[in-house]
Order: C-alpha cells, then sequence, then structure tokens
C-alpha cells in the first residue's frame, strides 16, 4: 500500500521555522526519524518511508503554499494513486495552537492550498491533517502572523505535537482515516 503525505509550506530560507512552514516541519521530522533524507524531485522534494509494509511517499512541494495543487495533483498521477490514500498537513488558524484535527474530507476553510489543491484534483474528499496556529495576531496582521516565526513558547512545545503528527501520519496508513480521527482528534 502506497500513501501520498504532502506537507504545505513555502520554499526559501526566508520561510523556514514559520507557522505556514508547518507541514515542511511535520515531514522533515518524519524523514528525518526514519534516518531518510529528501530529494528534489518534481514539483517539490520527495522522501520515501516504509512502515508495517505500507510506503509513505513524502512531498514537500516547492510551488508555493498557495499553488499547491499542481504538485499534488502531478504526484497522485505519477503514483496512480486514488484521493483516499492522499492525506495533506497544513497549518489552521481556527485551531489553538498545538491542537490536530483530522478530517476524511471537507472545506478549504479559506486556506488557499487547500482550495488550489481542491481546484486542481476536483474534489474536497481528501485526508488533510491540521494543525492549529492560533489567531493571535492583531486585525489586520493575519499575514504576518502566519508568515511569522514561533513564539519561545511554541517552539518549546512544538517537539512533542510534532511527535503526535508523525503518529497520526501512521495511523491514517495502518489503520486508516476514521480510526486515526478517533485516536488523535482532541489529543
Amino acid at each position: 500500500m502506497k500513501y501520498l503525505i504532502v506537507g504545505l509550506g513555502n520554499i526559501g530560507a526566508e520561510y523556514r521555522g514559520t507557522r505556514h512552514n508547518i507541514g515542511f516541519q511535520i515531514l522533515d521530522a518524519f524523514a528525518e526519524a526514519s534516518n531518510i533524507a529528501f530529494t528534489p524531485a518534481r514539483y517539490g522534494d520527495r522522501a520515501d518511508v516504509k512502515f508495517k509494509g505500507r510506503q509513505f511517499i513524502l512531498i514537500k512541494p516547492s510551488t508555493y503554499v498557495n499553488l499547491s495543487g499542481k504538485a499534488v495533483n502531478y504526484w497522485l498521477q505519477k503514483e496512480k494513486l486514488t484521493v483516499e490514500n492522499l492525506l495533506v498537513l497544513t497549518d489552521d488558524l481556527a485551531l489553538n495552537f498545538g491542537t490536530i484535527r483530522l478530517r476524511s474530507k471537507g472545506s478549504d476553510g479559506g486556506h488557499n492550498g487547500l482550495k488550489n489543491i481542491n481546484e486542481l484534483i476536483g474534489t474536497n474528499k481528501y485526508a488533510r491533517l491540521r494543525f492549529g496556529i492560533g489567531d493571535e495576531f492583531h486585525h489586520g496582521h493575519q499575514i504576518d502572523y502566519v508568515l511569522g516565526k514561533w513564539s519561545a513558547r511554541e517552539k518549546k512545545l512544538l517537539p512533542e505535537r510534532i511527535d503526535t503528527c508523525m503518529e497520526a501520519i501512521k495511523a491514517f496508513g495502518t489503520v486508516g482515516i476514521q480510526r486515526a480521527m478517533n485516536q488523535f482528534n482532541n489529543k
């Protein structure tokens, strides 16, 4: 069984360690924990992780968050996968910091990356893991907040939350989205 795991983020040093790049951070940690390195590939960087007889194809798109659909569509077709085997990792302003929400489908929730994926693959019926980044910004400063670096308190708590996300990814591939949702939502 193969699964496409796409972490949303922006390429470039200026975006490293920002809230919007949590998808990249989770995949970097997953690859590192598996002693696997990312290599340049079409529309992004790729790493392949094997776990309990499953192959997880990790993709960090090079298309920037708002155009992530191009990479997702390409890799689904190249690997001959259906959307049932797709999991997208993204940040979410509507969730408190560190809150994890697995969903089997859903709206884009105002997230331009998810909106672009929905448009290019023609459906919103794919799994996503939303990582809460909170909404602690002043009116009109949403972009600065999302593209801002983690606070000292958040940085301290991130490793444990990222570990939980890695376990959720493994559960998605081994027990399925419904059981993974029961196990990880509200955790």
